[in-house]
């Protein structure tokens, strides 16, 4: 996971996909009696990991050693490496997974290659979103969505890595199983988030979008989001690759 993302978006990531991520690593992916070894690519601070040390033996990598350290200081097992090339052996660790991570990783077709590499069973991109198919109202809101788009590009992402991720792992000579997480909203939930949700946005594009034009933006949010009518969705999909 890139260190430009702050560890507020990454809990809030978390806490949209846990139930999601729970179900495809408990149900989809560890059917093998024995306790699994498992390797977190793009680890970040470690947030991921401590959801699923309780089902896995995981150790963390990440090429920032700032997220290595926070990784660390939360007990975890981290070094830092790259995910183009991978510090492991062939074949060394059951299940390779990441999330969030092949958007930013600017070769996301190498970056699988490798995960399969070092995976003895399966490698699992638990999330990469997808802007391409970004649904806004009110249609003033929706304006935004290019901006966020070129912001993305410009930070060196991919804002598409979502439809990639089954072409990424056939490539790889994995087995492919792709889905989209459906996920949970709520008005109410969603007024709880808004305010983060708009810092987020507002941060995103901010010098590619006019003063007056974001000033205007805002009060649309608030106008949508004071009578109900104020509607994001990003897909978010995930992949299974079985070797």
């Amino acid at each position: 996971m890139s260190s430009t993302a702050s560890e507020a978006q990454l809990r809030r990531q978390l806490y949209w996909l846990r139930e999601s991520w729970s179900w495809i690593m408990g149900q989809r992916v560890l059917r093998a009696p024995e306790r699994s070894t498992a390797l977190d690519v793009g680890c970040g601070p470690g947030l991921v990991m401590e959801l699923f040390s309780p089902l896995m033996d995981i150790v963390g990598v990440d090429i920032d050693p700032a997220m290595v350290r926070r990784a660390r200081g939360r007990g975890l097992r981290a070094v830092v490496g790259d995910a183009l090339q991978l510090p492991f052996a062939d074949r060394s660790i059951d299940v390779v997974y990441c999330s969030f991570t092949l958007m930013w990783v600017g070769d996301a077709e190498k970056a699988v290659e490798e995960m399969a590499r070092v995976a003895r069973r399966c490698v699992v991109c638990l999330a990469e979103p997808d802007y391409g198919g970004r649904i806004c109202h009110p249609p003033e809101v929706a304006l935004m969505d290019r901006p966020l788009v070129d912001s993305l590009r410009a930070q060196g992402a991919d804002p598409f890595a979502g439809r990639r991720l089954g072409r990424c792992m056939e490539v790889a000579g994995l087995k492919v199983e792709c889905g989209v997480h459906s996920g949970v909203w709520s008005p109410s939930g969603f007024l709880r988030e808004s305010e983060e949700e708009w810092a987020s946005l507002a941060n995103d594009v901010a010098g590619l979008v006019d003063d007056r034009t974001l000033s205007e933006t805002g009060a649309a949010w608030d106008r949508a989001l004071a009578d109900g009518s104020l509607f994001l969705f990003n897909p978010v999909f995930y992949a299974i690759g079985r070797k």
